[in-house]
C-alpha cells in the first residue's frame, strides 16, 4: 500500500497515518521527498485504500500491483540518491569506480588508485585475496584514502559483513549471492551502501526483489549493478542487458550502474558498452583497470591500460554532458 501525504501535511498528520497503518499490521516504510511523503506499507491485501484516503492530510493511496514494494519507482518518485564515500550515485551527474579484480600488492593498489584520481573516478572496486583479506583490506583502504576515493568490497558470507563495514564505503554483493537472504538481511541491517549485482541468469524482476529484500531490513542505500545475463550468444561471454538499464529506471527508484568489464570479457569492447550504458540511463560504470593487464592476477583480459580508461572517461563525459548529466 502507497499512501501520498498532502504538501505541507503536518508532522501530527503523517504520524497518525503511521499509527493507523500500524494497528492494521502493516510494516511501515517512510520516504520524506522534496514536496512530498510517502507512506509504504506492507501487510494484509483486504485492507481497501479507502481506508486511509480519508485521513486528514492524505492525497492518495493506491496498492502496488508489483511484488517489490519499497524498490518501486511509486515508493520514491523522484528516485534515489546513494551516497557512497564522498561521491554521490543517481544525482545528475555519472559516477565512475575503478575495479581491481584481485589485490596483487600494495603497490598495485596505489598505482590504480593513482589513474582513478588521474581521470576523474571517484570509487574503487577491490577484490580481496581470501589469504590475506586483512592486509588487503587495509591496503585499498590506505590507497583509496591517498586519493579521496571510496572503496568498494564484496561479502560473500554474512559474517563478513560486520567487519567489513568497519572499513569500507559501499558493500557489494555478487549475482551468485544475490538470492542469498542471509547476506541481504545482514546488508541490509550494517548501515552502509549496498551495490546489488544483477545474477546473469537472474529476470530485472527477480533482480528487485533481491533489492526488497535489503530494503525491508532498513538499508534505502542501494544501488543496482547490470553486468550481463547468459543468453545463447557465443561470441561473448555474457549479453550486455543495455535495454534493462532503461526498464528499471521506469521501474524503480533505485540508481542503476554498469559494468561493462564484468559482462563482455574483453577490453576492445568495454568501452562501446560503457557509451552505450550511459546512453541508455545508466547512473554510473565499473570498470576495470591494470598498469600491466597482460601480466593481471586475474581477469586480465578485460581490464583497460590507464591510458585506454582515461579515454573512456573522456567519452562518457561526452556523453553524459549530450545528456545533460555532467559528471
Amino acid at each position: 500500500m502507497i499512501v501520498v501525504m498532502e504538501r505541507g501535511a503536518t508532522e501530527e498528520q503523517i504520524e497518525h497515518v503511521i499509527d493507523k497503518l500500524v494497528a492494521l499490521e502493516f510494516s511501515v516504510h517512510r520516504s520524506t521527498g522534496e514536496v512530498h511523503t510517502i507512506l509504504g506499507g506492507i501487510g494484509p491485501d483486504e485492507v481497501a485504500p479507502e481506508v486511509f484516503e480519508v485521513l486528514d492530510g492524505v492525497k492518495e493511496c493506491y496498492r502496488i500491483v508489483s511484488p517489490y514494494k519499497l524498490a518501486s519507482r511509486s515508493f520514491r518518485p523522484e528516485g534515489t540518491v546513494v551516497k557512497v564515500g564522498a561521491r554521490e550515485i543517481g544525482g545528475a551527474g555519472i559516477e565512475v569506480a575503478v575495479g581491481v579484480s584481485r589485490v596483487e600488492s600494495a603497490e598495485h593498489l596505489k598505482a590504480v588508485a593513482g589513474y582513478a584520481s588521474a581521470s576523474g573516478a571517484g570509487l574503487m572496486q577491490c577484490g580481496l585475496r581470501p589469504a590475506s583479506r586483512e592486509a588487503d583490506l587495509a591496503a585499498a583502504r590506505e590507497a583509496a584514502s591517498a586519493h579521496g576515493l571510496g572503496v568498494v568490497v564484496e561479502a560473500t558470507d554474512s559474517a563478513q559483513v560486520e567487519r567489513l563495514a568497519e572499513s569500507v564505503d559501499a558493500i557489494r554483493i555478487g549475482g551468485r549471492h544475490m538470492q542469498n537472504e542471509a547476506l541481504l538481511e545482514a546488508v541490509g541491517a550494517c548501515g552502509k551502501p549496498a551495490i546489488l549485482n544483477r545474477d546473469r541468469a537472474a529476470t530485472i524482476d527477480e533482480w528487485l526483489m533481491a533489492a526488497e529484500c535489503l530494503l525491508k531490513a532498513g538499508n534505502y542505500q542501494v544501488v543496482l549493478c547490470e553486468r550481463g545475463i547468459r543468453t545463447f550468444e557465443t561470441h561473448t561471454r555474457l549479453t550486455m542487458d543495455v535495454s534493462a538499464i532503461a526498464a528499471v529506471k521506469r521501474l524503480s527508484h533505485l540508481p542503476v550502474i554498469a559494468d561493462p568489464s564484468k559482462a563482455t570479457g574483453r577490453r576492445d569492447r568495454v568501452l562501446p558498452m560503457a557509451r552505450a550504458a550511459v546512453a541508455a540511463g545508466a547512473d554510473g560504470l565499473l570498470i576495470d583497470v591494470h598498469p600491466d593487464p597482460e601480466s593481471a592476477a586475474l581477469d586480465g583480459p578485460q581490464a583497460l591500460k590507464p591510458e585506454q580508461f582515461a579515454e573512456l572517461m573522456q567519452q562518457v563525459a561526452a556523453i553524459a554532458a549530450a545528456m545533460g548529466r555532467g559528471r
